[in-house]
């Protein structure tokens, strides 16, 4: 069954409907430029965040929003690529943040890289909740390239990439509420702080298995896919907040693991309830399976 087909038997609404087939449409142009290798090395400009752009994340970035563009139902944008949100339409009814790239220092090594994408309700970004959100569009771009849709209320799914287009894969997926996967990001945190490292050596001491990549994307798709595990990304005194950014990152994979049973925290609330201040704003994450959340984070508390 085609991604199409099946968002019309999941009850999705028509103009909800014709954004995640942009997304996707989107995630289609990026993934034939990932995978034919062709444009490497950096663009020579820097994002609004001050990080060096890949020729990729510009080129990304770009066909998206040429998506996106042509439909008159997406009011705004927001893009880590961007200076600030932008409006497209004044009369549309959603709109859509994005990290065109998520993971493209990877590239050059050859490892899975992902195109995370949020869909809200018309207006600003600033003040919204990822509980807000409509739906979720992830993308990761690996051997194959796989598609995870996540709307409110209805699940989340994978689709594979094949040449008649998205084709289903797993419907309704699930995380089950123990599992011995554990993604540790930023584990120099570990050498400033101490509840961190307790929480890896107990990791170890309880013989889980390391499944960490270097990038979110990849990670996530891991736990989803398995169906159990924990990914982590807190705070430490150079980073107090982390690195991931909550309207990017944070939320939108919250939402996606949120609607396939699992949990999300930044270690005092749910991210889905976490409302966005600024662009840039960073949130420490805990998420995955619901019992490997609490656990890690009894490290934190306890500490």
């Amino acid at each position: 069954m085609q991604l199409d087909e099946h968002l019309k038997i999941l009850g999705v609404n028509d103009a909800l409907h014709a954004v995640v087939m942009s997304c996707a449409q989107g995630v289609f142009d990026i993934a034939n430029v990932v995978h034919t290798g062709e444009i490497l090395g950096y663009a020579g400009t820097q994002n609004v965040f001050g990080e060096s752009q890949l020729k990729l994340d510009v080129v990304s970035n770009d066909l998206l929003i040429a998506e996106l563009k042509k439909l008159p139902s997406i009011h705004m944008i927001a893009s880590e690529e961007l200076d600030d949100e932008q409006e497209l339409h004044a009369d549309g009814d959603f709109s859509v943040a994005f990290d065109p790239l998520d993971g493209s220092s990877l590239v050059d090594v050859n490892f899975a890289v992902g195109t995370i994408i949020a869909i809200y309700p018309k207006g600003s970004f600033i003040g919204k909740k990822a509980s807000e959100m409509r739906a979720a569009v992830v993308a990761v771009y690996g051997p194959r390239t796989t598609l995870f849709v996540a709307v409110a209320g209805k699940g989340t799914h994978q689709y594979l990439l094949t040449s008649g287009g998205f084709e289903l894969q797993k419907e309704k997926m699930k995380v089950d509420d123990e599992g011995r996967y554990f993604a540790p990001g930023n584990l120099r945190a570990c050498a400033k702080n101490p509840q961190y490292k307790a929480l890896v050596d107990y990791w170890l001491a309880n013989q889980y298995t390391l499944r960490y990549s270097g990038g979110m994307v990849p990670d996530m798709n891991h736990i989803l896919v398995k169906g159990r595990g924990v990914f982590t990304y807190p705070g430490y005194s150079d980073e107090p907040n982390g690195k991931l950014r909550l309207l990017y990152e944070c939320g939108t994979m919250s939402f996606l693991m949120i609607e396939a049973g699992g949990a999300a925290s930044d270690g005092a609330m749910s991210l889905l309830d976490k409302p966005l201040e600024h662009l840039d704003q960073r949130s420490p994450i805990f998420v995955g399976s619901k019992k490997e959340v609490e656990k890690a984070l009894e490290f934190f508390i306890m500490g």
